[in-house]
Parts: C-alpha cells; sequence; structure tokens
C-alpha cells in the first residue's frame, strides 16, 4: 500500500475501531435489511467487493443469502482482523484486505457488483476511488455508493440516529459525528461532476432521509 494516506481524519484503529464496531452492532437489522435490497441487484455466482466494509457486518449479512464471491477491502488493519474474525464466528466465507480505495490491489475486471457504504466522504482521492472501482469491474458491472448528504438538516439526523436504539451517551456521540462528518460529504451535484471524471457510463442518484445513493454502471 503506497504511504500516502488515503482517508480523512483519525485512523479507525484500535480503540476507535472497536469503539464503531460495538456501536455499530446495534443496528444489525439494519445492515441484514441492506443484505437483503442488495441481493435483489445479484445473481448466484456473482463476485461482490465492499469497499471500506469497516467490522464487515454488511458483507457478512450478504454471505449467508447465497452463493456469492465476497471480498472487503479497509484501509483499518484493526476492521480487517475485527471482520474476519467476524465472519468465522458466523460461519461464512468473506475474504477482508488491507488496501486503499485510491489504490485497490486486484487485477481489472475482477468484480461483478461493488458497494461502498458510509465510507465515501472519507477518501482522501474521491475521484481516483471512482475510477478504481471502475477498473475492477467487469464489463457491465454496476458499484452502489451509500453515502451521508451534505445537505442532510441536523433535525434529519437526530430523527436517524434515534431510530438506531443507542445509548444515551452513544446517541449523543453518534449525532455528534454525522454532524462533523456532514462537513465532508458531498451534494448530487459535486457526486455526478466526479464521476464525469471517470470512465463511467452511468450516474443515478437517489436522495434519502440523510444520504444519497449513487448507481454507477461500467
Amino acid at each position: 500500500m503506497s504511504a500516502r494516506k488515503g482517508y480523512k481524519g483519525l485512523p479507525m484503529e484500535g480503540f476507535l475501531a472497536r469503539w464503531y464496531a460495538r456501536n455499530t452492532a446495534r443496528a444489525m437489522k439494519e445492515y441484514e435489511q441492506a443484505a437483503l435490497d442488495l441481493a435483489g441487484k445479484l445473481r448466484s455466482g456473482d463476485s461482490v467487493l465492499e469497499v471500506a466494509p469497516g467490522p464487515g457486518y454488511l458483507a457478512i449479512a450478504l454471505a449467508k443469502l447465497g452463493q456469492y464471491r465476497i471480498v472487503g477491502l479497509d484501509i483499518s488493519r484493526s476492521f480487517v482482523g475485527i471482520a474476519t474474525e467476524n465472519a468465522r464466528q458466523a460461519g461464512v466465507q468473506v475474504t477482508f484486505r488491507q488496501g486503499d480505495a485510491a489504490s485497490m490491489p486486484f487485477e481489472a475486471d475482477s468484480f461483478d457488483f461493488l458497494i461502498c457504504r458510509a465510507a465515501f466522504k472519507n477518501f482522501t482521492e474521491p475521484v481516483q476511488a471512482l475510477i478504481e472501482m471502475h477498473r475492477v469491474l467487469r464489463p457491465g458491472g454496476r458499484a452502489l455508493i451509500i453515502d451521508l448528504r451534505s445537505d442532510a438538516s441536523a433535525e434529519a439526523i437526530d430523527a436517524h440516529v434515534k431510530g438506531m436504539g443507542l445509548s444515551r451517551i452513544n446517541s449523543f456521540l453518534t449525532k455528534f459525528i454525522l454532524k462533523r462528518l456532514r462537513k465532508r460529504a458531498y451534494s448530487q451535484e459535486q457526486f455526478r461532476q466526479m464521476a464525469s471524471r471517470t470512465p463511467f457510463k452511468m450516474c443515478m442518484i437517489r436522495e434519502e432521509q440523510i444520504g444519497l445513493e449513487v448507481s454507477l454502471a461500467k
């Protein structure tokens, strides 16, 4: 991996990674629903790459739903270790690797589908990450990026976190973090401009409660 810093903000290592893993585990039903939605876009035997899977909850939930070859790529060594252990405990086959989204350690045309959830705003080189996503997808492959949007209101963030069922302290911390991360997030227009600088031939964007769902096709 390149020595340059591939992420914005503090590294998600050690204590921070373990805190994030414990906190987001409380939203397991959300990951399971996201996996069901994702499975509806896939065919049996598809190769799937999750970019920045963190503790691996989505990839693991997806592995339980069908015969897919699933790989997760995360820049955090702590997350790779946590996710690998979570997959072992779940009894599913998911490969987690450490690496930078802007310089992926995969051959071209390796995957049928790519998912990146709640992480794109943290990439130091977002356009280069998109170019890498295009490179590793097979012809006709698709990418789905789901992330916070820059114009999400404080009220919408509060309502979203309220539905996560967190403790009072973790709820406060999560709201605080999301409102800070909003400064790094992108608008629909910014996503379209970035996509226009890549070889992707299609970019569709759907607005959600506090985020955007960006669909790209090779």
